[in-house]
């Protein structure tokens, strides 16, 4: 595979951190590495340690896009940092290719029995078109794809430009498909605009692709902004004309519930994981997660759009988890820490009011047993793609405004200017209104 050679590619301005764009914050730069399907080679694992050692101040987070970025990159050292990653293969197969490789798969895609479809295979098709083709690279850093193969263990909450998700099995098997965002689960949601024959999965992402670079003005980023001006129907028309095969009607299909928590603990006795306090590791820790994946697995490591770690094909699973448990990692979801997500917070990021990562510490005691809260700086919420059950929106140092899940933006209002106490005693006096989705 050929690597990028940053000497020899102006990288565009995006206020979204690449690897070959290093983004300024408050904490120093960060460095953004956006990993094929989510997958981390054993040695390119120590290779971002290492980076992280030498050129950054040691803090590795796990992204809610199955990625992993450095925090902290030193001013002066971005360009040795980047050669660096470089060499240990983590960069696209060209320049401009780096921001567009936002496909997103189940961690467990090709290992998972329960699967339709092993989406594998069509995920390296897809990413291949991704970064083959140039005019691709004028897509937004931020505009995603879902490949869904009907896993156990899936994200099916976030949000994408373009979605894709298999009905029935095997050779027979289809993929409905929306746009601007998620699979349908229940009759309240969306439904898929229509679906396609599994063969003709990779032309039907080339074409939407192709209609909305034609359609879309440069303000114009994501699907959800050409939808504001073309309806769906329109959309559907015109993506037909450019198909030489018919689309399919996808009818009342819904995608049935992934596992909630599978990303956590032992699946199929031999793939095992873990999450990091509050998606952040050290050095040390990756070091480690290196090491088990070559002992007892297959030298390979799957990021998870949980913050969360699997390593795949273990030995001995329950050696692995044990390891995991002993390098701090939560691996149950009774865990508080496995239910909490927090962003940078005001100690890394100049746009957050609270220091988020030290009071979800100091929360994770009072937290309920099944209450899953996201602690969110501003109302950007960097940290999930998603609205969680329940959301601590930071208005000063240390105070909350709290919502829950349901109608417009972060939800309904529950209580105003909490601190973590009166937080944690709020979520405490309302058992019936916790959830136990990931």
């Amino acid at each position: 595979m050929k690597h990028a050679q940053p000497t020899s590619f102006s990288v565009r301005p995006s206020a979204c951190p690449g690897l070959l764009r290093i983004v300024q914050a408050k904490d120093g730069g960060i460095c953004r590495i956006k990993l094929p399907c989510g997958r981390l080679g054993s040695m390119q694992a120590r290779a971002v340690a290492a980076g992280a050692n030498a050129h950054a101040c040691g803090v590795i987070e796990a992204t809610n896009r199955s990625n992993l970025q450095i925090r902290g990159v030193k001013a002066g050292a971005e360009q040795a940092l980047i050669d660096a990653l470089l060499a240990a293969g983590l960069g696209a197969g060209s320049p401009g290719a780096d921001d567009v490789r936002n496909l997103m798969v189940s961690p467990l895609a090709g290992l998972d029995s329960s699967a339709l479809v092993d989406v594998s295979p069509l995920a390296t098709q897809i990413l291949g078109l991704l970064q083959d083709k140039s005019h691709f690279h004028a897509l937004s850093p931020k505009f995603a794809l879902l490949l869904d193969g009907g896993e156990a263990m899936a994200m099916l909450e976030h949000p994408h430009d373009l979605w894709l998700s298999a009905m029935g099995n095997g050779n027979h098997a289809q993929f409905a498909f929306g746009l601007a965002g998620c699979p349908p689960r229940s009759g309240d949601d969306t439904p898929a605009l229509a679906a396609v024959p599994r063969a003709q999965a990779p032309a039907l992402v080339e074409a939407v692709l192709e209609l909305f670079l034609e359609l879309a003005t440069p303000e114009q980023t994501r699907m959800r902004h050409l939808l504001a001006g073309h309806p769906p129907g329109d959309l559907l028309l015109r993506l037909q004309q450019r198909l030489e095969f018919p689309l399919l009607p996808a009818g009342d299909w819904q995608r049935p519930a992934p596992q909630p928590f599978a990303h956590l603990g032992i699946r199929e006795g031999r793939h095992v994981g873990g999450a990091p306090t509050l998606g952040r590791l050290n050095a040390a820790q990756l070091i480690a997660l290196a090491d088990l994946a070559d002992q007892q697995g297959d030298g390979s490591l799957r990021l998870t759009p949980w913050q969360s770690i699997v390593l795949p094909n273990a030995e001995d699973a329950g050696a692995v988890l044990r390891a995991m448990q002993d390098l701090g990692l939560a691996t149950d979801a009774q865990e508080p820490l496995a239910r909490l997500i927090a962003c940078t917070g005001s100690a890394g990021c100049a746009k957050g009011l609270a220091d988020t990562k030290a009071d979800a510490l100091a929360l994770s005691p009072l937290l309920p047993p099944g209450a899953v809260a996201h602690l969110s700086g501003c109302p950007r919420s960097c940290a999930a793609a998603h609205v969680a059950p329940f959301t601590l929106l930071a208005v000063a140092p240390g105070r909350y405004d709290l919502f829950q899940r349901g109608g417009e933006g972060f939800g309904r209002l529950l209580s105003r200017d909490l601190s973590i106490q009166e937080a944690g005693e709020r979520l405490a006096a309302s058992p019936d209104t916790w959830s136990s989705t990931p």
